[in-house]
């Protein structure tokens, strides 16, 4: 039986080596996305593959909501446990454990994503349900420690003890009703940051961690967009057609990645910052849901493209393939374009761009074409976005910040 007395010496030199500490605000540092973040991340890139598959296998009306919507639930758990996170991480050996469990809990979900609304429901909720207790418990920690956060880390606790609560009872419920209360717990638990912009919280967010996470968050998923080309070219035998379908795709998501980064994402960072620092403002809560489209629209074209270069001996590309390139390209245009006029403090910053080429986007899914002109025009017009978008950014007329 372990001496009680030694127990305490251990426990005391660990805290005073500072390897447990209590939290604290950490928003008035310069820091850059931990090694251990971008090790969570990668338990997301596996849920965001499996989401795509199951799609892949059936492009319908149906399987394209269940997959708009299991994502957008996906999403939430990485921006809750990001927004933590952004205002909160000091790194001592708790954090660590709870961020390491909160990873495993993203690997179930993995694992269970392709039947979450087949016959592992449960199983699906049930790690939604362990997302929560450790952001309960993380929060439980700030409302202790850091008397500032108080008021804010209540307001977090309430959401997801309710949000919590419901992703419980799902798993004891049939379905539809169960996906029912996937969204009403959902819809509870983003009212506590749309609250804390609400109230005028004194906890700021973090104006450089919070921009670099949400890039990185793409970046895992134009990653798609790069392996569905292999994936493509390998289960299509590299014929001819589907190398040439695989070339302009793998160009296509360079342009997704262009535009974005040197563009949209640029010109959001830069609205961000000219909207109020590092407060929470209305432009904030614009920032930080705006991003679910634009991550939902390409992960769906990724989808597309492995699907595009596999039927690339086929003829005319199936409506759901179009759907999925096309409409996921006009989706993205518009989502940043709203996203970037909804931050703008005075007028629209020139956004008014990708909705024209967003209307033309959805041209190229309404035609019955080859797969290599589909994603050819797909890709060309993402290449024109570039061009006006650069050619404004050189005049001055587009004001960017460096993702």
């Amino acid at each position: 039986m372990a001496d009680p007395s030694a127990v305490r010496r251990s426990l005391r030199a660990v805290r005073s080596a500072g390897l447990v500490r209590p939290p604290s605000l950490t928003t008035d540092d310069e820091r850059t996305a931990s090694r251990l973040e971008l090790f969570f991340d990668l338990a997301f890139v596996l849920v965001v593959a499996e989401l795509a598959g199951a799609l892949r296998e059936d492009v319908s009306a149906q399987s394209v909501a269940v997959f708009a919507g299991l994502f957008a639930t996906v999403w939430w758990a990485w921006v809750s446990s990001t927004l933590y996170a952004n205002r909160f991480d000091h790194d001592d050996v708790v954090f660590r454990l709870y961020k390491l469990a909160s990873m495993a809990a993203v690997i179930g979900l993995a694992a269970t994503a392709s039947e979450a609304t087949g016959e592992r429901p449960a199983l699906f909720a049930g790690c939604q349900v362990l997302l929560r207790v450790v952001l309960l418990l993380q929060y439980a920690r700030v409302h202790r420690h850091v008397a500032q956060a108080r008021p804010l880390a209540r307001t977090y606790l309430l959401a997801f003890t309710v949000g919590g609560l419901l992703w419980a009872v799902s798993m004891a419920v049939p379905a539809p009703v169960c996906f029912v209360l996937w969204g009403l717990a959902v819809a509870v638990e983003v009212l506590a940051p749309l609250r804390a912009t609400a109230a005028s919280s004194d906890v700021p967010l973090h104006m450089e961690h919070l921009p670099e996470r949400f890039a990185l968050f793409v970046i895992l998923v134009l990653g798609e967009s790069v392996a569905a080309v292999a994936h493509g070219l390998y289960e299509a035998h590299w014929t001819a057609e589907a190398v040439a379908v695989g070339a302009v795709s793998f160009v296509l998501a360079a342009a997704l990645w262009w535009s974005h980064f040197d563009l949209a994402g640029a010109g959001a960072k830069r609205l961000l910052a000219e909207a109020g620092g590092d407060r929470s403002e209305r432009a904030h809560d614009v920032y930080v849901f705006g991003q679910l489209p634009i991550a939902l629209a390409l992960a769906g074209v990724g989808a597309g493209i492995q699907l595009a270069v596999l039927e690339s001996g086929q003829g005319d590309v199936p409506l759901g393939t179009r759907v999925l390139l096309a409409g996921g390209v006009a989706l993205y245009l518009a989502a940043v374009s709203v996203r970037n006029s909804g931050m703008a403090t005075g007028g629209s910053h020139g956004w008014w761009w990708p909705v024209l080429a967003a209307a033309l986007a959805a041209l190229d899914l309404a035609l019955d074409l080859p797969a290599v002109v589909v994603v050819g025009a797909l890709t060309a017009l993402l290449v024109a976005v570039i061009v006006v978008g650069t050619v404004q950014r050189a005049t001055g007329d587009l004001e960017v910040d460096p993702v």
